[in-house]
């Protein structure tokens, strides 16, 4: 997967500030350790002297090279024993004078060992990639407390308390951005149009971004028309694949389905990104304005099995919010 020329140089910044933060604290650590506990500097130098021996006795290609090695080895791993033992005993935990770098397995360099991008660097490209999306999806995140449940009054056709049906799905949404991990379960809000679907979504998006996850929310007729042009290489950013940013995406919000245009393309987009996501064990969030029959003449037996079959299935009532706040003047 190809990503822009920025998107590279803003994801090679991110890791370069990790990276210069951890080495900081380290070095801080360091000068406040030494001047509590002066016999750690002689430990140290003891233990620089070992590393230039073992590089001599590499070079040296000697005949009782294993033996040496060993005592050399021994000798470093004494010392960064009795360093250990002096910070436990200064109520210190013991790797207190190591980097903490936020990547275990580059630390945070962007490539392994092995000269392969690492997972990280990957990570830090979806979610910017994600971002860039998220900018034109011209849909502003919302928040929950400017969710009201003041407008959710009287019951449905079939005795439903819409106040407090929308009261157990408020909370239920709330509870979900609150323990949101990348595990979570997929949902589906279905509901008349303007009884807050997009609200919830949104609310959630916001909530898991503000935690650090990589978040891709929007209407899925523009997310299905930049996919078509970039299949058909009718758009100016070669190196963008929105598919694949959205199918990596931590959590992805689908905006309004049904809205789009029914065309085989947009079909088999469709199921090829539920689907993949779903292999990945990723959730998503989709709202719809139709209801259960409308979906099942729309879309095929692959795409309605999946909806239905692996998605919270969450039905949102009342009456059109927009239109009362329209007649109310708010």
């Amino acid at each position: 997967m190809g990503y822009e020329k920025h998107i590279y140089e803003r994801a090679e910044a991110e890791l370069s500030l990790r990276r210069l933060k951890a080495e900081s604290e380290q070095q801080r650590h360091i000068h406040e350790i030494e001047e509590k506990f002066p016999e750690i500097i002689e430990i140290n130098r003891k233990l620089a002297e070992t590393s230039i021996e073992l590089s001599k006795l590499i070079i040296s290609k000697e005949k009782n090279f294993n033996e040496s090695f060993n005592k050399i080895m021994e000798s470093n791993l004494q010392g960064q024993e009795l360093i250990k033992n002096i910070l436990r005993e200064g109520n210190y935990p013991g790797d207190y004078l190591e980097a903490k770098y936020s990547c275990p397995i580059c630390y945070d360099k962007g490539y392994t060992s092995a000269g392969i991008r690492c997972q990280c660097f990957n990570e830090l490209l979806n979610k910017f990639s994600a971002e860039e999306l998220n900018k034109n999806a011209n849909l502003p995140l919302c928040d929950f407390k400017h969710f009201s449940l003041s407008y959710y009054k009287g019951k449905t056709d079939k005795g439903i308390d819409c106040y407090k049906k929308m009261s157990e799905i408020f909370d239920f949404c709330k509870l979900y951005a609150n323990t949101f991990n990348k595990n979570s379960e997929s949902l589906f809000f279905l509901g008349k149009t303007g009884v807050g679907k997009t609200h919830l979504s949104l609310s959630i998006a916001k909530a898991v971004a503000e935690k650090g996850f990589n978040v891709a929310y929007g209407s899925i007729m523009n997310y299905l028309r930049n996919i078509e042009k970039e299949h058909f290489g009718r758009t100016a950013n070669v190196n963008t694949d929105t598919l694949q940013v959205l199918i990596n995406a931590d959590l992805l919000v689908l905006d309004d389905l049904g809205s789009e245009f029914q065309t085989s393309f947009y079909e088999s987009a469709v199921y090829n990104l539920l689907n993949s996501r779903l292999n990945m064990g990723l959730p998503t969030i989709i709202s719809s304005n139709l209801t259960t029959d409308e979906l099942q003449k729309r879309y095929n037996d692959r795409i309605i099995s999946r909806i239905f079959g692996l998605y919270n299935i969450i039905l949102c009532v009342g009456e059109d919010i927009r239109q009362i706040k329209r007649l109310k003047g708010e």
